[in-house]
């Protein structure tokens, strides 16, 4: 066994020489990294370099410091560090070469010197690798395209569809709304295009190139809308995974976060928000690391907010902060004007989606429409829309059409059985409990609550006819996850006292 320094190099050069068909060139410098040793591969003696330095053979190389004759070597650093570089890719005059530097030690473990050696080959070698690395790359490229595309604005002021006078002033506030980084507090009942206005703001302002980023509160359940909003830590919980998940705050930096139903949110989680908004900062689930986020909020309530504030439900903090810009969103009931363009764009969507002739709305059925109190607002009109080309047939829409889908007639022999609105509900099969329907009286003036709460429950019940029971399916109509449905159920006494 060598014990020296000169054996340990000498046995270093014999290794390299035994391996010389492997290799395209190999270097021994000492402690002071200076050269002790090279073979003679042409790799290591770039003629142009060696010339200037006054060097006429390899053999000259050493004694010389290893920067002198190898300009980006790293030899020093491995030899000051005792660390290896197993692989690194480097270029010497014209070549580019694999290179793997290791420290060499005595018997007490001291550095003394350091070998360095080129794989012969070793770019065409590793050209599949490279090649598969370079495919990776490009699919990751593309797939980060298509989900900046996904969380681009969707809508601008234009698709504000509308020239009444409260629609006319609703996109005066979206184009000012665009001009200023202010949060932007979004009124206006259930239907009534909240988050399409939303993105008309995010498309009007300057942070349009960014994400837009939206999330429904309501429709979350409660122990994981912390995780949901901030991201989760490798391991914060059981389930967990071990690469960090972000949340919406993180996804949406540098552009919008739409917070849609904000005022379903839980007391709790309206601190740790309050927080987000103030701090410009999250700190995800199970972790302590701070995150810094720049985040433009737009929240959104079809619910009134200051009767929650005085109620103890929504914290005064969290309300005040939100209420910066509020705009206020017609009812359809207060812009009629705009019902006939509505219901041909309407029309036409609905056309093209199931592939059938558009069909123009005559004049008695625009009278009904204008007629009714749309309390769905603008989501329901698109509703109707869609179940009269689902359920009549024709080259027009009649009002004979509608007499079986607006409350307030019978149902004719050319529209299908059991209407979906409140005053034509079917009457309840046997696979839904047995509750009187609401009383309620066309005399009597009901509050806005009551009647919403007989159209929810109606439109529930025309829902669970039409899929036959099954509330997996009637949840998925109505746009609501299981659990909302469940609950709705149990909110209208619809629920059998053995799902309970």
């Amino acid at each position: 066994m060598p014990t020296g320094p000169d054996e340990r190099f000498a046995a270093a050069r014999a290794l390299m020489v035994m391996i010389d068909e492997m290799i395209e060139g190999a270097i021994l410098v000492d402690r002071e990294a200076r050269i002790v040793w090279s073979n003679d591969k042409h790799v290591w003696f770039d003629s142009r370099l060696m010339a200037s330095l006054g060097l006429r053979s390899v053999a000259d190389m050493v004694g010389q410091p290893v920067e002198r004759v190898i300009p980006h070597s790293r030899m020093r650093e491995v030899v000051d560090s005792g660390r290896s570089l197993p692989l690194d890719i480097m270029r010497y005059g014209e070549h580019t070469l694999l290179v793997s530097r290791l420290p060499l030690r005595d018997e007490r473990g001291e550095v003394i010197g350091a070998l360095a050696f080129a794989l012969k080959n070793s770019l065409t070698y590793l050209r599949p690798i490279a090649d598969r690395f370079n495919k990776l790359q490009s699919r990751l490229a593309r797939v980060e395209q298509e989900l900046a595309a996904s969380r681009a604005s969707k809508h601008t002021v234009e698709s504000l569809i509308g020239f009444s006078p409260p629609m006319l002033e609703v996109k005066r506030l979206v184009r000012r709304a665009g001009q200023i980084g202010s949060t932007v507090l979004l009124l206006g009942e259930t239907g009534t295009g909240k988050e399409l206005v939303a993105h008309a703001i995010h498309a009007a302002s300057d942070r349009v190139d960014r994400p837009f980023v939206g999330v429904n509160v309501a429709a979350i359940p409660e122990n994981l809308l912390e995780a949901e909003f901030f991201g989760v830590a490798p391991g914060a919980y059981t389930g967990a995974g071990r690469q960090p998940r972000p949340g919406k705050f993180e996804l949406a930096d540098g552009g919008t976060l739409f917070l849609d139903e904000i005022g379903d949110m839980p007391l709790p989680l309206q601190a740790k928000l309050l927080r987000a908004l103030q701090e410009r900062e999250v700190e995800p689930l199970g972790s302590n690391r701070i995150v810094r986020v720049d985040v433009r909020i737009i929240a959104a309530t079809s619910r009134a907010l200051p009767e929650m504030v005085r109620a103890g439900a929504f914290r005064p903090d969290l309300y005040y902060r939100l209420n910066v810009f509020p705009i206020q969103l017609p009812a359809l009931r207060d812009r009629k004007e705009d019902l006939e363009i509505l219901a041909s764009l309407f029309s036409e969507r609905t056309a093209v989606s199931l592939d059938q002739p558009m069909r123009d709305l005559t004049p008695p059925a625009l009278d009904r429409l204008r007629g009714y109190d749309w309390p769905g607002n603008v989501r329901e009109l698109a509703n109707i829309l869609e179940q009269l080309y689902v359920r009549t047939e024709g080259d027009r829409i009649t009002a004979e059409d509608l007499a079986g889908i607006l409350p307030g007639a019978a149902a004719p022999s050319a529209v299908l059985p059991g209407a979906i609105l409140p005053g034509g509900v079917p009457s309840s099969p046997a696979w839904l409990p047995s509750a009187p329907p609401p009383p309620a009286s066309p005399d009597r003036k009901r509050p806005l609550a009551e009647a919403v709460d007989e159209l929810e429950r109606s439109l529930i019940l025309a829902a669970l006819d039409e899929a036959r029971g099954n509330k997996l399916e009637a949840a998925r109509n109505l746009g609501l996850s299981r659990t909302n449905l469940y609950a709705k159920l149990r909110k209208h006494g619809l629920m059998p006292d053995a799902e309970g």
